[in-house]
């Protein structure tokens, strides 16, 4: 199965992210991007791409490990970009920003334990982020630029993210569908 691992988002975040995903649409309707369904935004920490079934058992194990030494971390979602760069945009996101570390601190925790495992290590840095949409073509790259542009920095909101998720990437035409399959709570001590 394909997998990930993820931080959930929680309902009113979501809701304020659709509602501007639609603004961004109807801002620049010749934008060719696959807009993420709102209902499934969440802040991946780990891509693990097929997992054999055999397996899975394993990588829950090893995020249950985690999960015992890391406290609830607190997220604020907050303003828009692209990567690489709004200019040459292939994915569209919405910023996410904890007290200090504490977010890059869980991926590279979650990182090392599934290297561990024989999943590869990330070799780039970890940036918290929210998927939007990706940028299928550069069709109307220039509007959607001034329509990111002229929203500003909003703020989405905050929450505090208290598990971490083990999910399933079920691709269908329409999209993916991210299904939980082991979810862990955050128990170690707070900061």
């Amino acid at each position: 199965m394909r997998c990930f691992v993820a931080l959930d988002v929680p309902e009113d975040v979501r809701v304020a992210l659709g509602e501007t995903q639609a603004a961004l649409r109807a801002a620049a309707p010749r934008a060719d991007v696959r807009w993420a369904a709102a209902a499934q935004l969440h802040l991946t920490l780990k891509f693990l791409g097929a997992v054999p079934d055999d397996r899975v058992s394993g990588v829950s194990a090893a995020l249950a490990t985690v999960a015992t030494g890391v406290g609830p971390v607190r997220l604020v979602a907050s303003g828009l970009g692209a990567f690489p760069s709004l200019g040459d945009a292939r994915v569209l996101w919405a910023g996410i920003a904890s007290a200090g570390s504490e977010t890059a601190d869980l991926a590279e925790a979650v990182d090392r334990a599934l290297s561990g495992l024989g999943f590869p290590a990330e070799t780039r840095p970890f940036r918290a982020h929210l998927t939007l949409g990706r940028v299928r073509s550069p069709r109307g790259a220039r509007g959607l630029a001034d329509a990111v542009k002229s929203l500003g920095s909003p703020t989405f909101g905050s929450w505090v993210a208290d598990e971490l998720i083990l999910y399933e990437s079920r691709l269908r035409p329409t999209g993916a569908l991210h299904v939980p399959v082991s979810r862990h709570a955050l128990r170690g001590a707070g900061r």
